[in-house]
């Protein structure tokens, strides 16, 4: 045998060997997506909610209870070393257990204030997230003091101890699914987190197990709440991975131990720190952030439906586009639709930006009272004298015959609404 042939020969084993090497690495990666699409499944499991038929408004989920029901304040507990940040514990003054509500959801108030100019009295509704996971004994909201916030005010400053408060059940559509197994993503921003929350302790109470990342974004430490508690659940839970965001940090702060990141949540964060797996993804928090990160979200090729979101104040923030795609087309490339105002008496032709009646009315400068923004305490509810609507979601509330709810409805046809 000839040196050229025992080169040959040696030449075309090394060819052979990496043609082998590369054919097992190409197998493992290739068991190892179609592992990551098993898992997928299971965890999604079969989707069989069913979108309400064009034109027809879609039935009201059925509340924990009826209307009002009262609950005394327990107890109020400042959560913030700004002072800003209140927690209340309410207990329900008939003495019956509480139904467990899904971690995510918020209850609406009706609110007793007096007007300071005019001292006449005048209801408000509001409503908040539920910050805790669910407990038989009582329910939990945090709120942010907001300079030019009525109820906000009102509850940091005349709320007491003892004081009564009208509790309508808890609703809405932001909820973690604590049945699930597969990986989630919590990101919190300012008091963006108290839903967030909700979803965390109810998450490592019913499935301890579960692999979660909590962001939590504030500018420092003085707007932070409940970091010993976080603290604490990171220690005790090793699934728990936990990022604390701070986009303006004081001197004595220090990253890597008051915090573990400088700067806001953004997709660049997610992506350095995130392992490749099929996460769900909750988000709460300002609109400006809400705006940016969600779609990220969709461009970094996360899955629609595994993105769920909400703005401050339930569904201030809506998938427009696609409920509307959803709906049936006809309504979106409608031509040259218009809503009419009879009381206060203007026409406007609707724009199709706009994400519901009820902010298209304010948009023109229409007062409408609202409260929850999301279909549930009917505060919006509205005579339709002409015309039809179709609905983004289902409402949470009873719908009186010939009646809309502004805050999760846009035009099918021309309309006349009495307001």
């Amino acid at each position: 045998m000839t040196t050229l042939q025992l080169t040959f020969i040696i030449f075309v084993a090394l060819i052979a060997q990496l043609a082998i090497f590369a054919a097992m690495a190409f197998y493992r990666q290739w068991q190892s997506f179609a592992e990551l699409k098993r898992r997928l499944a299971e965890w999604e499991g079969p989707r069989t909610e069913k979108l309400p038929q064009e034109g027809t408004p879609p039935p009201p989920i059925k509340p924990l209870w009826p209307e009002f029901r009262e609950f005394k304040v327990q107890r109020k507990v400042l959560e913030d070393k700004n002072g800003t940040i209140c927690s209340f514990y309410l207990i329900p003054v008939d003495g019956k257990s509480l139904p467990a509500f899904k971690p995510g959801q918020y209850l609406t108030f009706q609110l007793d204030l007096t007007d300071p100019d005019t001292h006449s009295s005048k209801s408000l509704v509001r409503c908040y997230s539920l910050s805790d996971e669910p407990h038989s004994e009582y329910y939990r909201v945090t709120i942010k003091k907001v300079p030019t916030g009525q109820a906000s005010n009102f509850f940091h400053e005349k709320v007491q101890v003892g004081d009564i408060l009208k509790v309508k059940a808890p609703a809405g559509h932001f909820y973690l699914d604590t049945a699930g197994t597969g990986p989630v993503v919590l990101i919190g921003s300012g008091i963006g987190i108290t839903p967030v929350l909700g979803m965390l302790n109810a998450s490592l109470h019913q499935a301890p197990q579960r692999e979660i990342w909590l962001y939590y974004g504030v500018r420092n430490g003085e707007e932070m709440i409940m970091k010993e508690h976080l603290d604490k659940l990171a220690q005790q839970h090793n699934n728990l991975h936990l990022y604390l965001c701070y986009s303006q940090p004081q001197a004595p702060e220090v990253k890597g131990v008051d915090y573990q990141h400088s700067g806001r949540i953004d997709i660049t964060l997610l992506r350095l720190t995130l392992p490749l797996k099929p996460h769900h993804f909750y988000v709460c928090g300002p609109k400006l952030m809400m705006e940016m990160l969600v779609p990220d979200l969709s461009a970094w090729g996360v899955p629609e439906h595994h993105i769920h979101y909400e703005s401050f104040g339930p569904a201030s923030l809506t998938k427009h586009e696609t409920s509307r795609s959803a709906l049936g087309e006809e309504a979106t490339i409608a031509a040259e639709l218009t809503v009419t105002f009879s009381k206060s008496g203007p026409t406007f032709p609707w724009k199709k930006a706009a994400t519901s009646l009820l902010e298209f009315a304010e948009d023109h400068g229409i007062a409408i009272a609202s409260g929850c923004r999301a279909g549930s305490c009917g505060t919006c509810m509205t005579p339709l004298e002409s015309g039809e609507v179709e609905y983004h979601q289902r409402p949470d509330t009873d719908l009186k015959p010939g009646n809309c709810l502004l805050c999760i409805s846009v035009p099918k046809t021309s309309l006349t609404l009495k307001a």
